[in-house]
This record gives structure tokens, sequence and C-alpha cells, in this order.
């Protein structure tokens, strides 16, 4: 069987409803891993589902329990065709968020796939039920054209707590990274960069949130009587902020701006337009660094964002000078940025301009990751994605948000290349989430052709692989 001829055998697959079908199977499992009353539908989501599906492909698996969150299990799957054939690893996870089932449109219900204008309505359907579906019928199609034969070695690590952020996952990572061993990282999550254009990214920009504190006294004191007299922690901890970022949304803290993007990079870039699509909000020109496009601003720099500001009582505001105020900020970054200490830089910055009284507090985050996107994989995968729908992919060094690639990239120090099978405006997370299903056969077609190709040419491809980084291109 030739490439063209599988990829048709999985477009007249997705035709006959089948994809569908499972996937309406699989979105009918409430599987929420943020409450505590759903732990029976997380187990049936990978006992009744992901379980029969790999093992119908020969997959050996293992049930591992989550180290730091009870009841939100993972799944790793192996299968050796042969040692010296080379190896994938691909990830996916089945819970999803709260359904919020009374807000959904007429007619529309979290638990019940429903298709409508082109668009399979159902919580997961993007995230990331629908994507990793699409990944395993791919999977499917190839074991199926190839009678039962992959033509390279295949793992899987599926986890059931990804929107509560991934507990254990980088634990069992580092315990398991014998068992999880491969030579490339294939997955699908997060969106496209548009509808319409087929999406390669590489990576993720990180993020760290911090919260920032002044409190001056114990009770809130009247502003007629006090007002001019005593400090307004608000007021005051509104300034400390504008000094870490201006009226223009511009980053001010010089130790926490990225490297500056390389002419590579640029170039990448140039090619990509975020934004200017049905359902997405008008971007604001002047926001942001100064200097650098739309693309260049959302991949390639960093930014901090102000996530809540609370000072006296919003609700009920009192003639008072209030005694406290708290901020969560965030801090988006690129590779190259030295967040780790973020801390130290935000001291240092928030004393320098006299703001010592504020106090930095609960700081967590997640590294930035992005593949050289000179490396051979790269053009490899494109290739092949434009050969599989007859349309340009777009290519991102990283995606704007965050996933947790750093286990991936860094634990386990693999390639790591993400295509996506959703769309920004999928309603991901919110209610009316939906899959597209031009974009679910597009991910089909893609997908079924990346693993057939890799069977076919694996060994080659990641032989240019070593040679890119051994003479010198980055990890």
């Amino acid at each position: 069987m030739t490439a063209t001829q599988v990829v048709q055998q999985a477009l007249d697959y997705f035709n006959s409803g089948k994809l569908k079908e499972v996937l309406a199977r699989r979105v009918a499992i409430a599987s929420e891993s943020q409450r505590d009353d759903r732990d029976d539908a997380l187990r049936q989501y990978l006992d009744d589902e992901i379980v029969p599906a790999l093992q119908a492909l020969g997959f050996d698996l293992r049930k591992i329990d989550n180290p730091q969150a009870a009841n939100r299990p993972f799944l790793l799957a192996s299968r050796i065709e042969d040692p010296q054939l080379p190896t994938l690893l691909c990830y996916g996870h089945g819970d999803v968020v709260f359904g919020d089932d009374d807000n959904w449109s007429d007619g529309l219900s979290p638990w019940q796939l429903v298709e409508k204008d082109g668009r399979w309505y159902g919580r997961g359907s993007a995230d990331n039920k629908g994507q990793h579906t699409i990944n395993l019928a791919a999977l499917e199609q190839v074991f199926q054209a190839r009678q039962g034969k992959l033509g390279f070695n295949f793992k899987w690590i599926f986890e059931m707590g990804e929107e509560i952020s991934s507990p254990g996952l980088a634990d069992v990572c580092r315990e398991y990274a014998d068992l999880l061993k491969a030579d490339v990282f294939l997955a699908s999550d997060g969106p496209r960069l548009n509808a319409e254009r087929p999406t390669l990214f590489l990576g993720s920009r990180g993020c760290v949130n911090f919260r920032l504190t002044l409190h001056a006294r114990d009770r809130d004191y009247h502003s007629g009587n006090w007002g001019g007299l005593l400090s307004n922690p608000g007021t005051q901890l509104a300034n400390a902020i504008a000094s870490l970022v201006n009226q223009h949304g511009q980053l001010q803290v010089s130790a926490l701006k990225p490297p500056c993007l390389t002419p590579a990079l640029r170039d990448i870039l140039s090619d990509v337009t975020p934004g200017g699509n049905a359902g997405d909000p008008d971007i604001d020109p002047q926001w942001g660094e100064s200097g650098l496009s739309p693309s260049e601003r959302l991949f390639g720099w960093n930014t901090l964002e102000v996530l809540s500001f609370l000072t006296g009582n919003p609700q009920r505001p009192m003639n008072a000078i209030p005694g406290h105020a708290t901020a969560v900020c965030q801090l988006r970054f690129v590779v190259g940025t030295d967040w780790r200490q973020l801390e130290r830089h935000l001291r240092e910055h928030l004393d320098a301009h006299g703001f010592r009284q504020v106090v930095i507090s609960e700081v967590r985050g997640t590294p930035a990751t992005r593949l050289d996107p000179t490396d051979p994989l790269v053009d490899w995968t494109l290739d092949l994605m434009q050969q599989s729908c007859a349309k340009k992919p777009a290519l991102l060094p990283n995606l704007g948000g965050s996933l947790p690639n750093e286990v991936f990239a860094d634990i386990l120090g693999l390639p790591t290349l993400w295509v996506p099978h959703s769309y920004p405006a999928c309603g991901q997370h919110a209610v009316d989430e939906h899959m597209l299903a031009d974009i679910a056969r597009e991910g089909l077609l893609i997908m079924t052709r990346w693993f057939w190709e890799f069977g076919e040419q694996g060994c080659e491809i990641l032989a240019r692989h070593h040679a890119h980084r051994t003479a010198g291109g980055r990890p």
C-alpha cells in the first residue's frame, strides 16, 4: 500500500462516521478531574475506552497510580516491534474541565456529542478527547494498512489530571524514564493558529504566577477623617505594578526580558498572523512591546499580565482607606528568560523604585521550551502536513500558552512536535466547546500520513536529526 492509499483509507473511515461515533462515546463519560466525585468516571475513561483501543493494536499496558493526586491515574503503553526501529512517544489526557451543564446553549449538553453547522459540540471534543481520538484512529489506519504492523515502535502516556495542572506527570516520567525512552515526541493539544491553517508548534511559552501584597494596617479608616494622612495600599500597589508593566503593556523589568529575536525567528513569525477570525477579539495595535509585530509579541516575547487586583470591598465600596491590597500577576515567557530568579529580579526592581513594602509570594511556574526550528524533523513534518491537505501549514516556534512540554523536552530529553486539531474559538474550558469537523478530517489525514511515513523514513529522518544536533543545532 502507498501513502496515498492509506490516506484515502483514513478519509473513508472519517466519511463512514466511525470517528464521530467513537468520540461521542468518549464525550459521554463525565471525566471532570476538578471534581472529587468523578473518580469512577476517570477510571472508566481509561478502562473502557483507551485500554481496549490500545490492546487491539498490540500495546503492552501499565496503569500507574498518581504519586501526587489520588484517583488521577496514568496509563503507560508500549509496542515494540523491533528494538532497532525508531521509537515514537505520544501523549494525551482523558480528563476535562467542569461541564458547566446548566449554561450550554439550548439543545446542547457537555456529555452528548451534537453535530450542528459543521461543529461537533461536547466537553472534551477539542480538549483533549477529540485530539487523541484522531491520533488513535490514524494509528489504526496504519496498523491495518501494514497488516498488523506499524514499521516503528510506539509508546503512549495518558494522564487523567491535566486540567488540574498535571500533578505527578513529572514524577512518573522521571521514575519510568527507561520505559518511556523514545527518539521523538509527537502529540496533539492546544489550538491551531486558526481554523483554516494546519499548525505545527515546537514547544510552549513558560508561565509563572506570583502574588504582590501590601499590608499597611489591620483595619480600614474613614477617608474623610484620615485621607491625606494614611497611606493607601491600593494606590501604592497600583503604582508598584505600573513600575513593572507600563500603560502600553510593555514589560519594564529588564532582567525578565527575553533575548532579542533572531533573524531566523523573525523570518518564521513573518508568515504568521494571529487573530482576525470569527469569534476572535480585535487586537489592540498600540499594546505590547514596541517594534514587534503581533506574532512576535505573542510567540517571541514576554508579557506581564495582572490577573486580579483586590483592595477594599469591590461589591460595597465604603468611604474608607483600605488597610490591605493584593494582586495576582503572571509572566508568560519564552526560552532564554531568567525566570527561575523572578522573585529576586522583582525584589530588586521594586526596591529600586521605592516599593520595599510590597511583599512577593506564591511564586510558581513552568519552564519555556522550544525545539530548534532548523531541526530536520521540522521541515519533514511541515512537508508531510502540506502533502496531506494541500495547505501551507503554519510553524510556531512555541505556543503562546503553556503545556507540560518541559516534561518531554527536558526530563525525557526528546525533540517535541505538536500538531493540534483544534482552533482558538473552540470554546475550550467554556460552554459550547466544540471541534470543527473539517479540522477533525484534516487532522486524521495529517496524522495518518505522518505515522505511515515514519514507518517508511523514520531511520533516515532521525539520522538527519542527530547529525544536525552533532553539528551544533540547538536541542
